[in-house]
């Protein structure tokens, strides 16, 4: 059975793509989606949720739906844009890390090292404040601290298929090391590089809604964590206004868990040895004793 058969028989990749899928189809759609303007105000101050607004209004009167869906369009485009750079910077540097080895590696895994024991968030906070807080800027940022889990990843999976007969034949053909990364490794490790992709989105998303919930976010753009930093600022828990924060922080944890679990399910049926890592109940069924059992 092929890799995309396998990841398509499981039924927790196929709910996780089915939200994810969701998320960027109102992403893509979100200015026909948007009932009211996310701009302009369209009912009474924190009103509740009613036929008129589903998800009642913020501070400002203005349409929560609509704050939602604008939010999307944001968070998303900034969660994969962070994750395409971040794979693409450690992606590279596994791969050639990886397939070169020497000080090359020892070079790659040494600054790799030096950046996970640096806590990710803090960076974050003190890299968003020196440098600015643009979208751009803030994509560059959370790209530029999520590369590392990548590279690590990568770089095993192509320490073993280096190692394979078909790159050693290759090899001794003639064969280039360009001609041999594109065409017997690269392949191999490219759902391995999806897979991270997709778990990079979510890392993304998380990431760019702390900051802006902490005042680090660009406030010339609508995303989930700057409707819940303003909700918080405005005093909606204190007006018991849980509409102003509860949909855009389920939205969150609805997009962290569609990532994790495709991305989960990726890497197990690349190595279905994870996926039999736990112990289930089904391994202690039991059995009559057959006349052999008996002798």
């Amino acid at each position: 059975m092929s890799l995309f058969r396998r990841v398509l028989h499981k039924p927790t990749v196929v709910a996780g793509a089915a939200i994810i899928i969701l998320f960027a189809f109102v992403a893509v759609f979100a200015p026909v989606l948007e009932p009211y303007s996310p701009y302009v105000p369209s009912g009474p101050t924190f009103a509740p949720p009613s036929r008129s607004h589903l998800l009642g209004t913020d501070d400002a009167g203005v349409d929560m739906l609509s704050l939602v869906i604008a939010g999307t369009q944001n968070s998303m485009m900034v969660g994969f844009a962070a994750a395409a750079v971040a794979v693409i910077i450690g992606g590279a540097l596994g791969i050639v890390s990886g397939y070169r080895g020497g000080w090359g590696e020892t070079a790659v895994v040494g600054v790799t090292d030096f950046f996970l024991v640096i806590p990710a968030l803090p960076l974050m906070i003190v890299l968003a404040a020196l440098f600015g807080q643009t979208i751009f800027q803030i994509v560059i940022i959370i790209a530029l601290l999520a590369w590392m889990n990548v590279t690590y990843v990568v770089r095993a999976q192509v320490h073993t298929l280096r190692e394979r007969g078909f790159v050693a034949r290759a090899r001794s053909l003639g064969a280039g090391d360009m001609y041999i990364i594109r065409r017997h490794i690269l392949p191999p490790v490219a759902p391995l590089l999806v897979a991270q992709t997709v778990l990079t989105v979510a890392t993304a998303v998380f990431a760019e809604a702390a900051l802006a919930f902490i005042g680090l976010g660009d406030p010339r753009r609508i995303s989930w964590g700057v409707i819940i930093q303003n909700a918080f600022d405005r005093t909606a828990v204190s007006a018991g206004a849980w509409w102003a924060i509860v949909p855009p922080g389920v939205c969150i944890a609805l997009l962290v868990l569609g990532c994790f679990l495709v991305g989960q399910g990726i890497e197990e049926a690349m190595n279905p040895r994870l996926g039999s890592a736990h112990v289930s109940p089904r391994s202690f069924r039991l059995r009559r004793p057959t006349p052999e059992d008996v002798q």
